[in-house]
C-alpha cells in the first residue's frame, strides 16, 4: 500500500467476529482488499495489549481492520463475508471463545456503512436463517489498536496451531450448517 498513490481513495471495515486469527483469513481471498490487521476497538483502556483485552478488563472486543478499494469490492461485499464467518445470535462471545471481547459487532467509519450495516442485519434477521434473534451490535469506530506482531497473519506465522484451533472452535461446522454452498459461492467468486 505504501507509495502507490491510491491511499486516499481506499476505505475502512472493522468487524469483530471472536478470536481475530480465524477473521483475518476470509478477507484475504476478496480482490481488492488491500490488507487486514487483527487488532482492538471499543475500549476504555489506551493501548491495550493482548493480555489485557484476553482478560476482558479493557472493554475492547478483538477486531479486524479491512483496508479496501471500493472501486474493486463493495462494502455490501465484505458485510455479507463477515455475517457468513459468525454465530450473530450469540450475546456472550464466538464459539468456544467467550466472554466480552469475542462479542461479535461492526464498527462503522462512516454513516453510510452504518446505514448499510443496519439494513443487513435487518435482512438477517427477518430471513428466518436463525432461530434466535441477531444481536451482533453496530457501533461507531473508535480508536483503532493494531494487536501484537504475533497476532498479524497468525494462519500463515503459525499454520498447524491456527487450524487446530479453528477445528476445535466449531466454527466451520456452523458455517457450513447455515451457509453451505452460498459460503463456497461467495468465497470462490
Amino acid at each position: 500500500m505504501k507509495g502507490s498513490g491510491n491511499e486516499a481513495r481506499y476505505e475502512r471495515a472493522v468487524f469483530a467476529g471472536g478470536c481475530f486469527w480465524c477473521m483475518v483469513s476470509p478477507f484475504h481471498v476478496f480482490d481488492g482488499i488491500i490488507d487486514v490487521v487483527s487488532g482492538y476497538m471499543g475500549g476504555h483502556k489506551e493501548n491495550p495489549t493482548y493480555e489485557d483485552v484476553k482478560s476482558q478488563t479493557s472493554g475492547h472486543y478483538e477486531v479486524v481492520q479491512i483496508t479496501y478499494d471500493p472501486d474493486k469490492i463493495d462494502y455490501d461485499k465484505l458485510l455479507k463475508a463477515f455475517w457468513m464467518q459468525i454465530d450473530p445470535t450469540d450475546p456472550d462471545g464466538q464459539f468456544h471463545d467467550r466472554g466480552p471481547s469475542y462479542r461479535s459487532a461492526i464498527f462503522y467509519t462512516t454513516e453510510e456503512q452504518k446505514e448499510k450495516a443496519e439494513a443487513s442485519k435487518k435482512a438477517l434477521d427477518a430471513s428466518g436463517r436463525f432461530s434466535d434473534p441477531v444481536v451482533t451490535e453496530i457501533l461507531p469506530a473508535s480508536t483503532f489498536y493494531k494487536a501484537e506482531e504475533y497476532h498479524q497473519d497468525y494462519h500463515e506465522k503459525n499454520p498447524t496451531h491456527y487450524k487446530e484451533d479453528r477445528k476445535i472452535s466449531g466454527r466451520d461446522e456452523f458455517i457450513k450448517k447455515h451457509w453451505g454452498e452460498e459460503f463456497w459461492e461467495l468465497f470462490n467468486e
